[in-house]
């Protein structure tokens, strides 16, 4: 099939479908006339990339993941070195979203302060009804 009905079939755009080739994730034949040719297999293989995409994964994780890859969910096999490189990303993503609630935690600290300080202080001055002080004050 054609990059075009790949993208039909997959949902993916072509110039997605491009860059991974470009990153080694998929190896389309090439036609006497130089257009790409997928295997028919190469909707799965597809799907695969996206999931795990959706999964966190960067693209040259995928490429090094792929030989362990089995169905569209995906699924694995046993492959060297796989389970922990999946382990890594994981321990990654915790830090970033133990940071992340960290920040969140400080800004909603932030935001409560102000609008107590705002509540206090609303009969101290004179405010022109959208947040700034009236001249002359």
């Amino acid at each position: 099939m054609r990059i075009g009905e790949l993208s039909r079939r997959t949902g993916v755009g072509t110039h997605q479908l491009r860059y991974y080739e470009a990153q080694g994730l998929l190896a389309p034949e090439r036609g006497s006339n130089g257009y790409r040719e997928y295997a028919s297999d190469s909707v799965a293989k597809v799907r695969q990339i996206r999931n795990l995409l959706g999964a966190g994964l960067s693209t040259q994780d995928i490429a090094s993941l792929l030989p362990c890859v089995l169905g569209e969910a995906p699924d694995f096999v046993s492959c060297p070195e796989m389970l922990t490189l999946m382990q890594s990303r994981r321990q990654r993503l915790d830090a970033r979203i133990e940071t992340l609630t960290h920040s969140r935690e400080a800004l909603r600290g932030y935001i409560d302060r102000t609008e107590n300080h705002a509540t206090t202080t609303a009969g101290d001055r004179p405010w022109d009804g959208i947040g700034a002080l009236q001249p002359g004050f």
